[in-house]
């Protein structure tokens, strides 16, 4: 996939699309040690906060990927086009504790450029965070009562805050 570098004022994307619609890829852990595990996710958001371009992502407990996140300081978000729906479908159904479902999706792990956790050769969009907040949802908190109707096994997520520190991206991602 050709990817250039973009600037995250240049940066591109309708984030309820690109989430609710598109879906990502979470990948944290360490490339070069060969320890990492990625996940689908429909759910996070973009923005500024603390003066720095960000990217929220929420996991739960019972994931595999909630062990990498817990124990790595860096995470990537990747977009793929249309043709790895399947690929992302397995990604989000299947526990990387039990098989290897990267290779199964036959997707390519590759070595990002700031950060330890890797990102994918077929990705359309790829962004490298290094963490910087996190805080597990409390349901007392949730003004909203259907949002609860989310965790019918009260599982709720733990709240990841990146900073943005590199984006590569075709040209639908970038503003020039």
């Amino acid at each position: 996939m050709k990817r250039r570098p973009i600037n995250y004022s240049e940066f591109l994307i309708e984030p309820h699309t690109i989430l609710a619609r598109q879906w990502l890829v979470l990948t944290c852990g360490d490339f070069e040690a060969g320890k990492f595990n990625a996940m689908t996710i429909g759910w996070g958001s973009f923005g500024v906060m603390w003066n720095m371009p960000f990217a929220q992502v929420v996991v739960r407990p019972g994931r595999y990927t909630f062990e990498f996140m817990n124990k790595y300081d860096s995470f990537t978000i990747c977009a793929f086009g249309k043709k790895y729906r399947d690929a992302l479908q397995i990604l989000g159904s299947r526990s990387g504790r039990n098989v290897d479902k990267i290779a199964e999706a036959g997707l390519t792990p590759i070595p990002s450029t700031k950060v330890a956790a890797p990102g994918f050769s077929e990705a359309q969009l790829i962004i490298e965070l290094r963490k910087i907040y996190w805080s597990d949802l409390n349901p007392e908190h949730f003004l909203d009562p259907s949002i609860e109707e989310n965790y019918p096994n009260k599982d709720y997520h733990r709240m990841f805050f990146g900073e943005i520190v590199a984006i590569f991206g075709t040209g639908e991602y970038s503003l020039i």
